[in-house]
């Protein structure tokens, strides 16, 4: 992969009186992080417009192209458009829609294909393939899912927590894209949903959420939505509770694996007292620390974040 390795956030980010430096003119919607000055950056492109306040979208990377795919308009229902960014171009292009209208569902990069997998009270499951620019039905979801999380491994999709239409969910669904089929990989004793996944290896990596414990093992301290970071060995099977934050987890948060960590952000607004929660938190996974990372220098929501390479050439 040619270029730099930067990190991406995608958004709509406010300016005006209280941003802590307010933009001149429209705020952007793409900021690149440099790390070396610990500063974001707008990219010159922004979001296409049907694109802008669009919620509970898939997101992927695919072949270094950030792929946003369905969602739903706050004024309108479901949508199925899918849009692609070429960071070598900075350019935004529309591709096949899906066949399925879908929200809060997970799209997931494997073997040069993208999965769109279950949403809002929908079990089936689609795949893009880009060099058709088409989108063809796969095995479906053995159940319908909502709040659950799913991630690439080793060349398989796992699906990981969330509820069923009748309880929790403590399956862990593994898809293997060559026979077309999903399997019972394993029942759990933990029941976690709204998480982030991402994997290195053999390892997943399940970030944040609301976690409810339920063996006999129990850690009677944990708070449901504290902050935390697990590792799932697909090989051993083994589950590892990692350091632990004080940071609230937050229903809307997003991450990305970049270098030598996990980078999480995160922003909710308590509703009973408008208090603002933000985090923006790199977790090493090497070193099983904490650090921050700079803030936006504005208030945003509808926050994704990624790593892309970027060509060396990009301006400041």
């Amino acid at each position: 992969m040619t270029g730099t390795p930067v990190l991406v956030a995608l958004g709509d980010f406010l300016g005006g009186p209280l941003a802590p430096h307010p933009y001149q003119g429209e705020p952007p919607s793409m900021l690149r992080y440099e790390e070396m000055t610990e500063r974001w950056f707008p990219l010159a492109n922004n979001l296409p417009p049907d694109l802008v306040n669009v919620r509970g979208y898939g997101a992927a990377i695919l072949d270094n192209y950030l792929f946003i795919v369905g969602g739903y308009r706050i004024t309108s229902q479901e949508i199925s458009a899918a849009h692609s960014y070429n960071p070598s171009t900075n350019e935004w292009l529309q591709v096949a829609s899906m066949n399925q209208k879908r929200s809060n569902f997970k799209l997931v990069a494997v073997n040069f294909k993208l999965y769109a997998i279950g949403g809002q009270a929908v079990s089936n499951v689609e795949c893009y393939n880009p060099e058709q620019d088409a989108w063809n039905f796969v095995a479906p979801l053995p159940n319908p899912l909502a709040e659950f999380s799913a991630c690439e491994c080793k060349g398989k999709i796992y699906v990981i927590g969330g509820y069923t239409t009748r309880d929790r969910n403590l399956n862990i669904l593994q898809y293997c894209p060559s026979a077309d089929l999903w399997t019972l990989f394993e029942t759990c004793d933990v029941h976690i949903r709204k998480q982030q996944m991402v994997s290195v290896e053999e390892t997943i990596y399940i970030v944040g959420g609301c976690l409810h414990e339920l063996g006999p093992t129990r850690r009677g301290s944990q708070s449901e939505d504290m902050l935390t970071v697990q590792s799932y060995n697909t090989a051993t099977r083994q589950w590892l509770y990692l350091k632990e934050n004080t940071s609230k987890s937050g229903l809307n948060l997003t991450c990305a694996l970049h270098n030598d960590g996990i980078y999480i952000m995160s922003r909710d607004v308590t509703l009973s007292t408008s208090l603002e929660h933000r985090v923006f938190l790199k977790y090493n996974i090497f070193s099983d620390s904490w650090e921050a990372f700079r803030r936006f220098p504005a208030f945003g929501h509808n926050l994704l974040v990624s790593s892309l390479y970027l060509p060396n050439k990009t301006e400041t």
